[in-house]
């Protein structure tokens, strides 16, 4: 436990002052964790890799929402899965429940609550994520597919696209690195999210 503990601090150190490669290690080790844990509670391989990417986004953007002191990166990333795939069965479950409401129906309902905040808001994620998603050059696009939908490591990534294993994680860093960007400043309704391509990642 002391060992993982320095580990996650020094990682989370590295986090903080940018180092992508504390981000493809944390990626590497918790990957596939993170993915199963999304896709056991919305049971969608789509909303999994959603959330998946919306978690490793999340702690690259906001590094300092991790605390080494009160418990493991491991615990603190499955939770922040778990809450984020919560959020999107109950926002798709009001969605069908809405849409399967005739005119004579919701005169007899009465007014729910206010959906919370972060129902809402996970929504909007999902379709920012989607936006900058479509918006990503392919071959980030092809390493991101196979990293979050695939639940494979850069490395396995890397021999299924025939490339070497340093190019799958720089495609995979820079993927996120704009995802992360996308998340943090979402533009307006009305304007749809651009991805600048990052210097030196054209083309990657």
């Amino acid at each position: 436990m002391a060992q993982q503990s320095c580990q996650d601090t020094d990682l989370h150190q590295r986090l903080v002052y940018g180092d992508e490669t504390a981000l493809a290690e944390v990626y590497d080790t918790y990957g596939a964790l993170v993915h199963r844990v999304a896709g056991r509670v919305t049971r969608s391989p789509a909303a999994a890799e959603d959330v998946a990417q919306e978690v490793f986004a999340h702690l690259w953007s906001r590094p300092y929402a991790f605390d080494a002191r009160r418990g493991s990166l491991r615990t603190w990333l499955c939770m922040l899965a778990h809450r984020r795939a919560v959020d999107w069965v109950r926002g798709e479950e009001r969605h069908r429940k809405a849409a399967h409401a005739d005119d004579t129906t919701l005169h007899t309902i009465p007014t729910p609550d206010p959906p919370p905040e972060d129902v809402v808001m996970a929504r909007e994620r999902s379709l920012l994520l989607h936006s900058a998603l479509a918006r990503l050059p392919l071959p980030q696009r092809q390493v991101v597919h196979l990293a979050y939908f695939a639940g494979c490591t850069y490395r396995q990534a890397a021999v299924e696209l025939g490339i070497p294993e340093g190019t799958a994680k720089t495609r995979l860093r820079a993927a996120l690195r704009r995802l992360a960007e996308a998340l943090a400043d979402p533009p307006d309704s009305s304007d749809p999210p651009a991805l600048a391509d990052a210097p030196g990642e054209r083309g990657a």
